[in-house]
C-alpha cells in the first residue's frame, strides 16, 4: 500500500457514501477506544462499516465498531467514526487519516476528536476529562507526518499552520457546558506516540518534563490533516488510567475500556452542548 492517498480515492470513497444517505453532515466526530455510545444516540443513523470502502482500513481493536455513523445528533447533520483507525495496527499514516480526508470532501467543517488517554499531570486521575489545549506531535516529528507526500492542493497548503491545532472558541463552549453541568474538565497538553505498548516510566517522566499533560496513541495524526483543511477541532481526552511515573503499578486495555464507561457520560455531555450551541 502506498505511504499516501489520493484524491481521486478520496472522492471514490466520498461518492459511495453519498449515495447511501441522505443528510450533509457538517459535524464530524471520532470516539475512541471505550467511548463508543455516543453513536447509538444518533437519529436515523445510517451505519456504514469500513469494510465496506475501498481501500479503507478496518478498526482491530477491541472497543471500536470500526463503522460511520451518519444521521442527526441535538439537530445537527453528523458523521460519526464509531472506532477509529490507529498507526500501530500496521496501517499508513495516509490510511490512518482516510476518514477525516473524506469528512472534508463532504463538507465537514467541524471536528469533534476524543480518545482514552493515560493521565500524566499529576493530579489527574482516572474517570477525569481533559480539554486539549494543544498537543505534542511526537508521531510526527520522528518521520510518522501524514502531510508526508505529494501535497492536496485542493484541500490545503504544504505547509499549514499549527499555532492553534484546536479551537479556542469550542473550547469556550466545552468549558461553559462542563461548568452548567457539574463536570469538572481538566485542561492540557496531549502527547501522541505510536504504541502499541504502554509506556514505560522513564518515558512518562520524559514527557511529563517535556510539558505532556495526557498520552495516547490517536489523534494528533488526524487534527493535523484536519487543520490542513482548514476544519475547526475540539479535542477531549478522557482520563483512563494514570500513569506509572514509578513502575509500581500496571496499565492494560482492559481498564482503558472499563474506564470509558465513567468518562462517556460526561463526554457526551459536553459535546450535545457544543452541538447545540454551533
Amino acid at each position: 500500500m502506498q505511504n499516501y492517498i489520493s484524491l481521486a480515492q478520496i472522492d471514490k470513497n466520498v461518492k459511495l457514501i453519498k449515495d447511501r444517505i441522505t443528510v450533509e453532515p457538517v459535524v464530524g466526530i471520532i470516539l475512541g477506544s471505550g467511548l463508543n455510545a455516543l453513536a447509538d444516540s444518533v437519529h436515523e443513523a445510517v451505519r456504514i462499516p469500513y469494510g465496506d470502502l475501498p481501500d479503507f482500513p478496518v478498526s482491530t481493536v477491541h472497543g471500536h465498531a470500526g463503522q460511520f455513523v451518519i444521521g442527526a445528533l441535538e439537530g445537527k447533520p453528523v458523521i460519526v467514526m464509531q472506532g477509529r483507525i490507529h498507526y500501530y495496527e500496521g496501517y499508513t499514516m495516509g490510511q490512518v487519516t482516510l476518514p477525516v480526508r473524506v469528512m472534508q470532501r463532504m463538507g465537514v467543517h467541524s471536528m469533534v476528536v476524543t480518545n482514552a488517554a493515560g493521565g500524566v499531570h499529576p493530579d489527574f486521575e482516572p474517570g477525569d476529562v481533559m480539554l486539549i489545549t494543544d498537543h505534542i506531535n511526537l508521531m510526527g516529528m520522528t518521520g510518522a507526518n501524514p502531510l508526508m507526500g505529494p501535497n492536496l492542493d485542493e484541500i490545503g497548503p504544504r505547509f499549514p499552520d499549527m499555532s492553534q491545532p484546536y479551537d479556542r472558541a469550542y473550547g469556550d463552549l466545552a468549558r461553559q457546558a462542563a461548568a452548567e453541568n457539574g463536570i469538572t474538565l481538566r485542561e492540557g497538553v496531549y502527547v501522541g506516540l505510536s504504541g502499541p505498548s504502554f509506556e514505560s516510566p522513564a518515558d512518562l517522566r520524559f514527557l511529563r518534563m517535556a510539558g505532556a499533560d495526557a498520552v495516547g496513541m490517536s489523534t494528533v495524526p488526524e487534527v493535523i490533516v484536519a487543520r490542513h483543511g482548514n476544519m475547526r477541532v475540539l479535542g477531549i481526552s478522557g482520563i483512563s488510567n494514570k500513569a506509572n511515573l514509578d513502575g509500581s503499578t500496571v496499565t492494560t486495555h482492559e481498564e482503558v475500556i472499563e474506564a470509558g464507561k465513567v468518562i462517556t457520560p460526561k463526554i457526551e455531555t459536553i459535546v450535545r452542548n457544543v452541538l447545540r450551541s454551533l
